[in-house]
């Protein structure tokens, strides 16, 4: 089974490749708008590390590999997942969800990995360049099991991205149009990027649990950064919303799959 699916996206991420070499001048348009995002809150950073010398216990290199960390995050969930989940209300509106239903495979994999965004890889990368660059500022030297941790939380940060943004999504079902609601969670998940101690209170518990949109990033920064911190409750937390979310989701596609009307009904 693994077998065959990992052949399918194997397909379909070689068209994704000739899709975007087919249209080089776009392909380098979006890098460098990527990248001059990413340099523009880099430059946000300085701008108030400039003002105060701390964030809470967060310095001024660890929130600049905190913000490195984000784009690392985003650019892998953009490169994977984005693009497919944001055409699903398309897909619905349109009744081209009867050709994703009558193919031989399940149809959330399908509609969730169709297509594959080689410029949002690369800007990862970029992340991951100045992750490595703010660790060697602040002198810190990531054992080897630690950088095995980073990269398991990693996973599940771009999980918890998924979900939500599938649940989302699969509101399509229900609403006409849902693309207002997608890009307003594509805004909203760059409160990811800000260090978790200016969140308090309810909008703590809100963006910890229900959007976990502040551990995605903040958990695989204090592993890495933060060695005299136990990041295990939060590895824990976001282990837990990762796996209770995938559930929930996959639940939530059945149930709206009985209630779509295909094209021809």
């Amino acid at each position: 089974m693994f077998a065959r699916y990992f052949a399918i996206y194997r397909i379909m991420f070689r068209n994704s490749l000739i899709r975007d070499m087919s249209f080089k001048a776009s392909f380098l348009l979006w890098l460098a708008v990527g990248f001059l995002w990413f340099l523009g809150q880099i430059f946000f950073v300085q701008v108030i590390f400039g003002q105060v010398d701390r964030i809470g216990d967060w310095t001024k290199w660890e929130v600049v590999l905190l913000v490195a960390v984000h784009q690392l995050v985003s650019e892998l969930f953009q490169a994977i997942f984005f693009v497919n989940l944001a055409n699903i209300p398309e897909l619905v509106r349109t009744g081209k969800m009867d050709s994703i239903l009558q193919l031989p495979a399940d149809s959330q994999f399908l509609v969730s990995v169709k297509q594959f965004g080689l410029d949002n890889l690369l800007n990862a990368g970029i992340g991951l360049g100045f992750a490595l660059f703010a660790l060697a500022q602040m002198r810190v030297m990531p054992s080897a099991g630690q950088w095995l941790l980073f990269g398991f939380v990693l996973i599940f940060g771009v999980v918890a991205h998924y979900c939500v943004m599938f649940f989302l999504v699969t509101l399509s079902f229900w609403i006409v149009r849902a693309q207002g609601v997608v890009y307003g969670y594509f805004n909203m998940f760059n409160i990811s990027r800000f260090p978790d101690v200016i969140f308090t209170g309810v909008f703590r518990f809100v963006f910890s649990w229900i959007v976990p949109v502040i551990l995605v990033a903040n958990v695989p920064t204090r592993v890495l950064a933060h060695a005299g911190v136990n990041p295990w409750g939060a590895i824990a937390q976001l282990v837990a919303v990762g796996m209770v979310s995938l559930v929930a989701t996959r639940l939530f596609w059945l149930h709206a799959l009985k209630r779509y009307s295909s094209a021809s009904s």
